[in-house]
């Protein structure tokens, strides 16, 4: 099973039609779930608490989102019987960095994640296992700043994020991981004024991986065919040289928990 966590702003059923994993779970069959966050209103501009500085209403109210995911899981896990040692997580935006945040603080519930456009934001960071983890993000995102920063406002209010390097993230599991500090560059993919490099670091503590999906060119869209929410005036520019949908499954299968 997947979980697949919105954007901040977003909701479960937006993250749905635009994330294309639907189509890569028909063909491959796992279930995918998409959670709500919380919000003032009931399905509009909802957040996670997935951080120390981030997001918004989940933030600023302490909502317990590590406690809501555990118990999401037992409930799944009563009604359709799932594969509690093939459990996954991915996510967009502020989504990425709950996932980030879940494998970190729930390592024991998720046997890997990939984090699209958001990186690791805690202060505190003890893993009590190695994890897999794979990053999605373009040096040139305008919202979530690859190397760290101030965001712009969400669309329509005044709330800003204090993102965090999108590189020093990736070293904190490196070294969590026990992984070798020298990357594997695998893939090199280039169109027009876009290109797409998969690094990745091996040799780690309980054959985990740490990969990375370096993009230039795009923006903060969800990579793939589908248009970014609210389109490239607020995201910048959609790259399709890689769809994150696939590459989600294509990294998170090859890993079970212990």
């Amino acid at each position: 099973m997947v979980v697949a966590f919105h954007g901040g702003g977003g909701n479960a059923s937006g993250f749905q039609r635009y994330a294309e994993l639907d189509r890569v779970a028909d063909r491959e069959r796992f279930v995918v779930v998409y959670p709500n966050g919380t919000g003032v209103l009931p399905n509009r501009l909802l957040t996670w608490n997935a951080g120390d500085g981030c997001c918004g209403y989940a933030l600023a109210n302490a909502v317990n989102d590590m406690g809501f995911v555990a118990t999401l899981l037992g409930d799944l896990e009563q009604r359709i019987g799932i594969d509690r040692n093939r459990v996954y997580a991915t996510g967009h935006s502020n989504g990425a960095i709950l996932a980030h945040r879940f494998a970190a603080e729930r390592s024991g519930l998720v046997a890997a994640v990939v984090a699209v456009a958001g990186s690791l934001d805690l202060r505190t960071f003890a893993p009590t296992r190695s994890v897999p983890v794979m990053q999605i993000h373009s040096v040139d995102d305008p919202r979530a700043v690859y190397a760290g920063g101030l965001g712009p406002p969400f669309p329509g209010t005044d709330n800003r994020v204090l993102h965090q390097p999108a590189r020093a993230g990736l070293d904190r599991w490196i070294a969590a991981n026990a992984c070798s500090t020298r990357a594997d560059t695998l893939t090199v993919k280039q169109g027009p004024g876009q290109t797409a490099i998969l690094l990745v670091w091996k040799g780690c503590r309980g054959d985990a991986e740490v990969a990375h999906w370096k993009l230039t060119g795009a923006g903060h869209g969800w990579p793939g065919e589908s248009p970014p929410p609210g389109g490239e005036a607020i995201s910048g520019p959609q790259t399709r040289l890689i769809r994150a949908a696939d590459e989600v499954w294509a990294f998170v299968s090859r890993f079970r928990l212990p």
